[in-house]
């Protein structure tokens, strides 16, 4: 049997290819995928409503998309504040490579709780740090997801280039060449779905052009095409990498990337941040899509991305959050304003709106993840990942635009998200998970790290 439920009375903004928005509409969800949107009360007589919400001072958007994280980094945040990537990276390297299976489930819940309470139903992390002996560290994070009822794309990262090869990680943090593609193979083999309304998939992601040799680079996007999945990395993210491709490769990142098989379709890059003219249109006719960081890109001073451009080139771009050892937040909807806000002190009063800020979050995410025909826009026959935000509280109520309200004002409350339909956050609460035992999980486990670091 068919069950309904019926959102009335709220703003709504599909982020459809037209931008269709209702100052007072409706969104009928049945079962797992949207049944109708539009102005006004929904259909009469609609049968088998299992919950009716009246959504007044209330918007609907699609659910947030996040397409760049490091979950593993909650347990390392508040360090190394005022450094660099590159710095940045050497301080927290010889940390990061003590982590274990139960810390990385702690920070990947607590990293997914945050998210989703702030609106984000399709997560995505790009785990890179394997030490040996310390269990199954993707496994966790799946798990994680699973339990909180987010959509999850687990980038199974790798690296091979450690210090004594000329790369920044130490050389117990990093794997060999052949180990990173056998556990990345395996990884897909065993939790991969590419189905319509999958709830999980997996993605090749080595880490970066300083971490990763080009042999690895190489293979892992031959792996990808082999077995249909998506391809993941860092890429033009400091002047310091731009250097260290022209000093090792004799190329920028952008030209290296093409000559490894790394531009296409199918593939999407984090930051993005140092492209000029030429790796734009690579960017654009290859249909290689960005992951735009602000906050982060922001912290570690590595400057602003020209999203502007890339949306003029039509360069796919979403926004990520990336690891909260650099946007200690950990929240998605306050980049849909950083990224607005950031674009602006480079580009202008026009470089970016609201509309296209949240059309970043949303749509622009699942297109990064190659989702764009299953989520991202409120459009019947989608599924239904979606999000009411409260827009009526002191913060926001004398903001007449909800969408200005969203992007602009301060963080909306969360009264509903849903994920394939089933309920992830209620009245800003996450349905599935006790908060504060997860905050006494993390916190714990961020201290045994710490004094297995040396740090505490």
């Amino acid at each position: 049997m068919t069950q309904r439920i019926v959102i009335e009375n709220a703003a709504v903004a599909t982020v459809d290819a037209a931008d269709t928005e209702y100052a007072t509409g409706h969104v009928v969800v049945a079962d797992h995928l949207i049944e109708s949107v539009g102005a006004g009360p929904a259909p009469a007589g609609l049968e088998d409503v299992a919950r009716r919400i009246d959504g007044t001072g209330h918007l609907v958007t699609p659910g947030l998309v996040n397409t760049h994280h490091h979950f593993y980094q909650w347990l390392t945040r508040g360090l190394a504040q005022d450094s660099n990537l590159f710095n940045w990276l050497v301080e927290l390297y010889p940390t990061w490579a003590r982590i274990d299976e139960p810390m990385v489930y702690a920070a990947a819940a607590g990293s997914l709780a945050v998210m989703a309470r702030g609106g984000v139903t399709t997560a995505m992390d790009h785990h890179y740090v394997f030490p040996r002996g310390t269990g199954d560290l993707l496994g966790a994070e799946i798990r994680a997801a699973a339990e909180l009822g987010v959509r999850f794309t687990a980038a199974r990262g790798s690296m091979d280039r450690g210090e004594s090869s000329g790369g920044l990680p130490p050389d117990f943090a990093v794997e060999t060449t052949e180990e990173a593609l056998l556990a990345t193979e395996a990884a897909i083999d065993t939790h991969h779905d590419a189905s319509f309304a999958s709830m999980l998939r997996i993605a090749a992601a080595p880490c970066s052009p300083f971490s990763v040799s080009t042999e690895l680079m190489r293979e892992a996007a031959t792996l990808a095409r082999r077995k249909g999945v998506r391809l993941h990395t860092h890429g033009s993210e400091t002047v310091e990498e731009e250097k260290f491709c022209h000093e090792l490769f004799g190329m920028g990142p952008t030209d290296y990337f093409e000559s490894t098989g790394w531009l296409g379709g199918d593939v999407w890059m984090a930051h993005c941040v140092h492209m000029n003219d030429s790796d734009i249109a690579a960017f654009a006719r290859t249909g290689t899509g960005v992951a735009h960081c602000p906050s982060s890109n922001a912290r570690l001073a590595a400057g602003i991305a020209r999203v502007p451009e890339m949306l003029a080139a039509g360069v796919p771009v979403g926004l990520g959050v990336d690891g909260t050892a650099s946007n200690e937040s950990g929240e998605l909807h306050t980049e849909l304003r950083n990224a607005l806000l950031i674009n602006r002190l480079r580009g202008g009063e026009k470089a970016l709106n609201a509309r296209q800020a949240l059309r970043l979050g949303t749509y622009g995410g699942a297109q990064v993840l190659g989702r764009a025909a299953e989520i991202g826009s409120l459009e019947a026959g989608k599924l239904a990942d979606l999000v009411l935000w409260k827009v009526d509280t002191v913060a926001h109520a004398s903001i007449a635009d909800p969408v200005a309200a969203l992007v602009l004002g301060a963080p909306a409350p969360v009264t509903l998200s849903l994920v394939n339909g089933r309920t992830v956050v209620e009245d800003g609460r996450l349905a599935r998970a006790d908060e504060d035992a997860l905050a006494r999980l993390t916190r714990a486990e961020a201290r045994r790290l710490a004094e297995i670091a040396g740090l505490a």
